[in-house]
């Protein structure tokens, strides 16, 4: 692949567990992230788009970090869509996380459909749910 060769990636749907059904009519897809690792802490970045603060949900569980996303498609009033290519859904991703990292010092935020996760290192588990803000 040339430097400036460009890829197309297709979004992945979540797969559902066998007998498992959606609450919502909407498709969920797993959500791209990049993962950085420095000195003191993980750091998550998620992309997400049309989720804020308000539509994310993120729990921790024992050793799993679960992220949900809701979006809602609003199309302006007397439109309807003609054509899209990109294909708006709900976002699902879950991590399991080693015990170096401290859960009572989670942190995370929401900004521009970016959601951001510092998990700093440190000591053992404990379940929380972990707040989200505007950044």
């Amino acid at each position: 692949m040339t430097k400036n060769a460009l890829q197309e990636m297709k979004k992945k749907e979540v797969e559902l567990v066998e007998g498992a059904e959606r609450s919502r009519s909407v498709k969920a897809y797993v959500p791209r992230v990049d993962i950085y690792e420095t000195d003191d802490a993980v750091h998550v970045i998620a992309d997400m788009p049309g989720v804020d603060e308000k539509s994310v949900d993120i729990t921790l569980e024992k050793n799993v970090l679960s992220i949900y996303g809701e979006t809602n498609l609003n199309n302006p009033d007397n439109y309807s869509l003609a054509y899209a290519e990109y294909e708006m859904g709900d976002y699902e991703r879950k991590f399991t996380l080693s015990d170096e990292i401290d859960r009572d010092k989670i942190e995370a935020s929401v900004k521009d459909g970016v959601l951001r996760l510092v998990l700093p290192k440190a000591g053992p588990a404990k379940t929380r749910r972990i707040p989200v803000k505007a950044a």
